[in-house]
């Protein structure tokens, strides 16, 4: 019996564990990569933008102002009811307006700004956000290091830090922290290789031209990213480059968590253990660690499982007297996670979290827990919805 509740908290050990070894792989910066020898590769800046006009004038500004004399920046204005087209073209950018209700989502614009711009493609693609907002280094060192290495290249993706804001909004900001950062620089380490997180991210054209974009995946940065590496074009992380956007509110960074979490594990099931499986079949050490990232569900929901896992686990041991070294295993993997977690914070993650607020952190879990019980019920979200950034 003690084999049996070793192979039912097996796979939480090993994901948990994983996660910690990630944690600490990525809390030393990587070495610099965008100073990449200098070349002049032609490049546009795609901007997918839904009902925009209240943000544009902001961010679509800086970045024109970034991409002067060195790239074009096309703002593709999809199935837009305000005036979003004409504040794009004012500010100076071109636009390309789309209209087509039942094909709604990030993906789809992405795919009618490429047949755009199969006529004249350029050398290198940017996708930026139109509530983002990137500096002309930050802009210049993407380009260059994605036209060197052929390589699609991801800038440092952050939500700016909220001292004042409530405690899930900063738990929440510090999660976005330790996922595209922190996480990516220990996959970068240990699997050769990052992900794409859908803004501040450079293409070059030969991948972009392949690649899957007219989907309605509500993950569809993380499936690009996926889809590219398989067709010999891995993304990577260039820490000196860097995009950025405001903290969500409270009222919607629970629905921005359930449309991304939800997503996600769509992902881990779907594409994770045929990942796994090809890695083993090839003997791929790095493609085995790239596929358990996938799998690794978001640390609060993967808390609760390891949680119910040991309370589960425990009480088994003890009404039939089965060894306890699986639960103590699953235990401390849980210590060495929470642990690692804990120097992320020291190291760079208290600017997105106080002290205070990571106490409350068993509370955030809580604030989530009904959300994951709505996932167990009636399954993931299917339908892309954008943020309400007006209450933002």
């Amino acid at each position: 019996m003690t084999l049996i509740i070793a192979l039912f908290v097996a796979p939480l050990t090993i994901l948990t564990l994983c996660f910690a070894i990630e944690v600490l792989a990525g809390l030393r910066p990587l070495a610099r990569r965008g100073n990449a020898p200098a070349g002049k590769f032609a490049a546009v800046v795609i901007v997918p933008a839904h009902d925009e006009e209240a943000v544009l004038p902001l961010s679509l500004r800086q970045l024109v102002d970034a991409a002067r004399g060195s790239a074009t920046v096309l703002v593709v204005a999809d199935n837009c009811s305000d005036r979003t087209a004409a504040v794009a073209r004012g500010l100076g950018a071109e636009v390309i307006e789309r209209s087509d209700a039942a094909r709604r989502g990030k993906g789809f614009a992405l795919d009618f700004a490429r047949q755009h711009l199969r006529k004249n493609p350029p050398d290198v693609v940017l996708i930026v956000d139109a509530d983002c907002r990137i500096d002309g280094d930050s802009f210049t060192r993407l380009i260059q290091a994605c036209g060197a290495s052929g390589r699609p290249c991801q800038a440092i993706n952050l939500q700016k830090p909220a001292p004042d804001a409530s405690p899930p909004v900063q738990l929440s900001t510090f999660a976005f922290y330790i996922k595209n950062v922190v996480r990516l620089r220990g996959l970068e380490r240990l699997a050769g290789r990052g992900h794409l997180l859908g803004t501040g991210m450079a293409i070059p054209w030969a991948a972009f031209a392949v690649a899957e974009l007219a989907t309605n995946s509500i993950v569809e940065d993380l499936k690009l990213g996926q889809d590219l590496a398989r067709h010999g074009f891995p993304p990577m992380l260039i820490e000196d480059a860097a995009v950025s956007s405001g903290a969500e509110t409270d009222r919607n960074t629970l629905s921005q968590r359930r449309r991304w979490e939800g997503g996600f594990l769509q992902n881990a099931l779907k594409v994770g253990p045929a990942m796994l499986r090809a890695s083993l079949v090839r003997g791929d050490l790095r493609g085995m660690w790239a596929a358990l990232n996938t799998m690794i569900p978001p640390f609060a929901l993967l808390l609760l499982m390891d949680g119910l896992a040991l309370v589960v686990a425990a009480v088994l041991s003890w009404l039939i007297g089965a060894g306890a070294w699986p639960a103590i295993l699953l235990a401390a993997a849980v210590l060495v996670a929470l642990a690692a977690l804990g120097l992320a914070w020291a190291t760079g993650g208290s600017r997105f979290v106080t002290a205070g607020s990571l106490a409350r952190a068993p509370l955030y879990i809580l604030w989530k827990l009904p959300m994951y019980l709505s996932f167990a019920r009636h399954g993931t979200p299917k339908d892309w919805n954008r943020t309400d950034r007006g209450a933002a």
